[in-house]
């Protein structure tokens, strides 16, 4: 029997990622996002232009979708800025309601078997107080106003009287090959490079404090949730994922580096969020003289720029507090995969530059 996936959110990081891994396995795949998923898999999927936050719109979209089995929700609402609307109570309530507006006229014409829904480290608290190393998903529940948990109450409800599975990944640092998405660092490195090397000036790490991070491969991430639809060990839990391995910025920066085609300078503390856009004229002349793709800084950068002072600890003089995850559970459940994250990031730099997105190395 064929399965069908609804992949919401299918444009961003994750949910591009899915639409292709699923298809890959010859799933029937329903893409939701306001924009057409970019993907490299030749199979046909259906696509459809629907905003979330229109619960009417909503609605009426998914009223033909009664051989939807599956659902992946990647769909996220972030405000201008980023990381001060973390703790907004309108962003939080602005997620329930996407959440709610597709579940629950999609839970009235389908027989939804298994939903998945995305976490991430903030909910164990690491924007706001330093957490327990390393974080394990058997935690309580760390007590602070946050959309994951609106989310997760609601979906636990409404699974217990749909009757459908779930289950919740919690990944670390995404990083893929999407623009114009909230937080994805590839495109805002490889605009950061361009525009140094186009100056004359060399690739120089932009943050702050020296620190070791944990990331996750987006295809590592779809592997999971592929992983995740059809595996028992995964029914109602809770699963962290990163590539296996920590990393330090400067230490990855090299790597980076030869893939651009730039040289590596001396640290020199840049705020991206501010320098990319004032270098938007820059980026344009960059994209004509490469004859790259017709994609503004604007559009390029989505608010990942803002996540990337943030990731790069920008203005830090000390070490943010260590967020490192365990990862035990889900290799313990069947899911082994792991990733080299140097490898993530010069694979997924390379795949912008053959896209077109960002300009040759030479």
């Amino acid at each position: 029997m064929t399965s069908t996936v609804l992949v919401a959110g299918a444009s961003g990081l994750v949910g591009a990622a899915c639409v292709e891994r699923f298809l890959v396995d010859g799933w029937d795949v329903v893409a939701v996002s306001r924009r057409r998923p970019e993907v490299s898999d030749a199979r046909p999927y259906r696509h459809l232009p629907i905003d979330l936050r229109d619960a009417a719109a909503s609605a009426q979209a998914v009223r033909e979708l009664a051989d939807v089995t599956h659902v992946v929700y990647a769909a996220v609402f972030e405000k201008p800025g980023l990381v001060a609307g973390w703790t907004e109570q309108d962003q939080m309530d602005t997620n329930l309601d996407m959440l709610r507006n597709l579940i629950e006229p999609l839970s009235d014409v389908a027989a939804l078997r298994h939903v998945t829904l995305l976490q991430g480290t903030k909910a164990y608290g690491i924007h706001l107080h330093p957490m327990r190393v390393p974080a394990r998903e058997r935690f309580p529940r760390d007590e602070h106003a946050n959309f994951y948990w609106l989310q997760e109450d609601y979906l636990t409800d409404k699974a217990a009287a749909a009757g459908f599975d779930i289950t919740i990944m919690r990944p670390q640092l995404i990083v893929g090959p999407n623009v114009g998405v909230v937080m994805n660092l590839p495109p805002v490195i490889g605009a950061y490079a361009a525009i140094r090397r186009e100056e004359g000036r060399p690739f120089g790490f932009p943050g702050g404090a020296p620190y070791v991070w944990e990331a996750v491969d987006t295809r590592l991430v779809a592997n999971a949730i592929r992983w995740a639809a059809e595996a028992p060990a995964a029914v109602g839990q809770h699963f962290n994922l990163t590539n296996g391995e920590v990393f330090e910025w400067r230490d990855l920066w090299p790597a980076m580096a030869d893939a651009l085609g730039v040289e590596v300078g001396p640290d020199e503390p840049t705020s991206l969020a501010e320098f990319l856009p004032s270098r938007a004229d820059r980026w344009d002349k960059i994209v004509a003289k490469y004859g790259l793709r017709q994609i503004g800084m604007t559009e390029l950068l989505g608010e990942s720029h803002h996540y990337a002072d943030f990731c790069f600890a920008y203005g830090a003089t000390d070490p943010p507090p260590p967020a490192f995850v365990s990862t035990v559970k889900i290799k313990e459940a069947g899911f082994t995969e792991v990733r080299d994250t140097e490898e993530t990031f010069v694979h997924w730099l390379r795949v912008l530059q053959e896209r077109r997105v960002l300009p040759p190395a030479r």
